[in-house]
């Protein structure tokens, strides 16, 4: 008899739900299994932590339930993968051109990697790791260790295992809890000490200190962060002495099954699990169990493209016209204007990611993508959007968005704070992380400017060049002690035409007495001076 209720995801799949993916299937005999998983995964909204569709694990559910009797899918068009794979690169000596490390020399620095010098990495793995290069699935970070810009070591991060048997027990994980937590699991798939480089306790300290920010990193990249590391040491090569000395903790053995396919097939060779909880609530947020969600039950943000001022002489395109487009002319598809506005207003409409993005566009018809100012039938893909965005000038891009928003909020009347925030996981291989000073309109929250705050500076001499954009008549402009400066306050009332209120602490004892002293009909607002 088939199970009236199937949960996927932290997803209850009833009735109605099963029915309208069975009606789907018989109604499209030409689509292939990807693209029926990937319908789904948009109807149902099933996106992995990148932002991407979930459609190899959707896939994955639709197979599983055709062998149950629920429903037949397309035959396959290809099977399995007919590319031949590389066999690992045993572990090898140092050239004999590299003279060896074996002293501590130097600044350690660890940064994440670009993405153009994966390729670069990936053959260090295949040349010198016994299971040589990393598969990059899903969620991953790669991070390099250098002493004095000469690198050391790499690092690959990637999603927890699906079946981890020794992390499941020391959690208290049953089927459920393990799909909705998964996510906040993070695996070290690879880690490489270059074969030049004997410095003792250098590994450990590398991967402390990978420790301490990897959380933080992975939030920055994916918008969520991890609470447990886990990795799998092979006992018949290494002792995981570094893992040990960064305070893991061993948990066992596992079975010794690795995946085949869509199931799991004995190696024969079981590997000693290690994990290290990333902050000192984890194991019991980890081990809560979660109530598993009804399908379609987030909310999406619709966005009224009739509303937005986007065409028109104060129209988005016709501030996006001031960018300059970084690409040269020839074999451009899609225009600067149409790629940047489309990426606004996805944004706008939650997405956190260059995927997110494209898929949103990708939702996008004709007409929509004609008000955007497309010349074809198809939005732009996501390497487009991750190559202009990546191209474009930040600053500029940021200063026509803030001063369109600006001018389409009520400009009489209005009150804007001016504040500063410390990006949390913005630090650059230099440990300075980046400090943005911001205007923000109250009523809307809406950023109307930004500007870093340059390292030598604070935000006090930043006020003039923030604010000298916008127009500021009859705005009264808050902000914190900080700014409790007379230049500050001139600025404001002489040259913007603004109001300000301005917090005093102690911090000047001088003027905090002389406002003290005052009587309280100095500050009714029915004088109408300047405060």
């Amino acid at each position: 008899m088939q199970a009236e209720e199937v949960v996927f995801r932290g997803q209850r799949l009833g009735k109605g739900e099963l029915g309208w993916i069975a009606t789907n299937i018989r109604r499209r005999p030409q689509w292939t299994r990807e693209e029926i998983a990937r319908a789904v995964c948009r109807h149902f909204e099933w996106k992995q932590g990148n932002g991407q569709l979930a459609v190899r694990a959707c896939k994955n559910l639709l197979e599983r339930l055709e062998r149950a009797g629920r429903w037949q899918l397309p035959v396959r068009r290809r099977v399995g993968n007919f590319r031949k794979k590389s066999e690992p690169a045993g572990r090898c000596d140092a050239p004999p051109e590299r003279r060896p490390i074996t002293e501590r020399c130097g600044t350690l620095a660890l940064r994440l990697i670009e993405s153009e010098e994966r390729a670069r990495w990936q053959e260090q793995l295949a040349a010198f790791h016994y299971l040589g290069q990393a598969a990059v699935v899903g969620e991953t970070l790669w991070y390099v260790a250098s002493l004095d810009a000469e690198p050391v070591a790499v690092l690959v991060w990637g999603a927890g295992a699906l079946r981890n048997a020794p992390r499941d027990h020391y959690l208290g994980w049953d089927a459920a809890t393990r799909l909705a937590r998964l996510p906040e699991v993070v695996n070290n798939s690879r880690f490489l000490m270059l074969p030049w480089v004997r410095v003792p306790n250098l590994a450990s300290e590398i991967l402390a200190r990978n420790l301490r920010r990897i959380s933080a990193d992975w939030e920055q990249v994916y918008g969520h962060r991890v609470r447990l590391a886990e990795t799998f040491v092979d006992a018949h090569r290494f002792r995981g002495t570094c893992y040990r000395a960064a305070n893991w903790r061993e948990l066992g053995e596992t079975g010794g099954y690795s995946r085949s396919g869509a199931g799991y097939a004995l190696n024969g060779q079981p590997k000693r699990v290690f994990v290290y909880e990333l902050d000192r609530h984890a194991r019991g947020e980890l081990s809560r169990p979660c109530e598993p969600k009804p399908a379609r039950a987030k909310n999406k943000t619709v966005l009224n493209l009739e509303l937005l001022p986007i065409v028109g002489a104060s129209g988005l395109f016709e501030r996006l016209g001031e960018v300059i487009d970084p690409r040269k002319h020839r074999g451009v598809r899609h225009p600067m204007r149409c790629v940047l506005a489309i990426a606004a207003c996805a944004v706008v409409c939650g997405a956190r990611s260059f995927a997110e993005i494209a898929q949103w566009a990708a939702e996008l018809c004709g007409e929509q993508l004609r008000r955007f100012g497309s010349r074809r039938q198809s939005a732009p893909s996501e390497p487009t959007f991750r190559r202009v965005l990546g191209a474009v000038d930040a600053h500029a891009f940021d200063r026509v968005l803030g001063q369109w928003a600006e001018q389409s909020c009520e400009s009489v009347g209005r009150a804007l704070a001016i504040d500063g925030k410390t990006l949390r996981g913005s630090a650059d291989a230099d440990g300075k992380p980046l400090h943005l000073f911001a205007a923000l309109l109250h009523a809307e929250a809406v950023v109307a400017a930004q500007m870093a705050v340059p390292d030598k500076t604070n935000e006090i001499p930043c006020v003039k060049p923030l604010l000298d954009p916008l127009d500021l008549h009859q705005t009264v402009v808050t902000a914190d002690a900080l700014h409790t400066q007379k230049e500050t306050a001139r600025y404001l009332v002489e040259d913007k035409g603004a109001d300000y209120l301005l917090t005093l602490k102690e911090n000047q004892p001088t003027l905090y007495t002389d406002l003290a002293r005052l009587p309280a009909r100095d500050f009714s607002p029915g004088t109408g001076g300047h405060r």
